[in-house]
């Protein structure tokens, strides 16, 4: 899986909005705390003010907040309202993929790569990413020998 610059600002500002729950946090505020370019920022919330993710508020005191509680917002949810589906081929949904021949059942192996990503981004909330508390089955998979390792 790759993550998207789009992808890791999304998550980043969601993040930091979960940490600041449920003050208002101005763009950029949460541009300049991440280190992020401000007007890239005001498209990705954009993106999740649309998809229901943050709210807007104007005024002196205006900016950006959740729109629901930050237990209750996915980093897979993040992550599909600025990018899309989370597991793809050739920009196609898994499940609408076939082939020929040898490779017939190679849709089954990405339908189960779609199936292992949800099992970590759809299980993982904002408020558990920003406390710091993962659920015991992503920290297993952080802490394997060879997790850190590139291949």
């Amino acid at each position: 899986m790759q993550v998207s610059a789009r992808g890791d600002y999304a998550v980043r500002a969601a993040v930091a909005l979960a940490s600041a729950h449920p003050d208002t946090v101005s763009a950029q505020t949460l541009a300049d705390e991440q280190s992020l370019p401000h007007k890239f920022l005001e498209a990705v919330l954009a993106d999740l003010r649309r998809a229901g993710l943050v709210r807007s508020v104007r005024g002196a005191d205006g900016g950006y907040r959740l729109a629901r509680e930050p237990g209750a917002i996915s980093v897979g949810a993040v992550l599909r309202a600025v990018d899309g589906p989370l597991a793809g081929v050739r920009g196609q949904r898994p499940e609408d993929v076939t082939y020929d021949g040898a490779a017939a059942h190679l849709p089954e192996l990405w339908i189960a790569v779609r199936a292992a990503v949800r099992n970590v981004l759809d299980e993982v909330t904002l408020a558990q990413v920003a406390s710091g508390k993962l659920p015991a089955r992503v920290r297993r998979l952080v802490t394997a020998p060879d997790a850190w390792e590139p291949r």
